[in-house]
């Protein structure tokens, strides 16, 4: 397989976003969940529409309609979303066969976790297992990485939760399926502001790795 893919999630400021965008990772996310203290409602669209094409654009939503997660994605010209709430299976198929890549988010902290995803096998296009909390993400804990072998589905992960500068060290091909990282608040200088010479150092460690 190639280089893990890298997600760098919960962008909030345009100049912020085009700094990120010149270290080329490969999808960038932006939070459409107003009570997120990174939430992109701040951004005007040509900011996201303008990164280069190279890069994928996810929209995250909580529990939004699906009216409205397809308008927002025509609106900023997202290539796909992230849905981070209680969406069922059919929500997921539904936007999917609008055009949208889809990719549905878990929170994890023990291995029965990990069964609720066997409901979305073949109506998402990757999964994101992240720290189950109440804030539903960008929280910097982890869970624990060791229940993933556990994992037995189809469909690719992105793995989330506390994921830090440290982890690029980490060893993927211990994670059934792992698809790669998707990073935020352990790589911030302030919500919705990341450090990019450790965002830098990260990207190019792992792209050096092969899983």
């Amino acid at each position: 397989m190639g280089s893990p893919l890298i997600k760098v999630c919960g962008m909030a400021d345009a100049d912020n976003a085009r700094q990120v965008a010149a270290l080329a990772p490969d999808m960038m996310g932006f939070i459409f969940y107003r009570p997120s203290p990174r939430n992109a409602f701040g951004l005007a669209p040509d900011v996201v529409r303008q990164l280069p094409a190279a890069i994928r654009k996810v929209g995250v939503f909580v529990d939004e309609t699906a009216e409205t997660v397809f308008r927002i994605a025509g609106q900023y010209g997202l290539d796909a979303v992230q849905l981070h709430g209680g969406e069922p299976p059919e929500s997921c198929a539904g936007l999917a066969g609008r055009g949208l890549t889809i990719i549905k988010a878990f929170g994890i902290s023990s291995a029965g976790d990990l069964s609720a995803a066997g409901g979305y096998e073949g109506a998402c296009d990757l999964f994101v297992f992240d720290t189950k909390t109440p804030l539903k993400g960008g929280s910097g804990r982890r869970f624990d990485h060791s229940v993933l072998s556990g994992y037995t589905g189809r469909t690719p992960f992105l793995l989330s939760g506390g994921i830090g500068p440290e982890d690029a060290a980490t060893d993927l091909s211990i994670y059934s399926r792992c698809a790669g990282f998707d990073l935020n608040s352990r790589f911030e200088t302030a919500p919705g502001i990341k450090d990019t010479e450790l965002l830098r150092i990260f990207i190019e460690t792992v792209r050096n790795k092969k899983i």
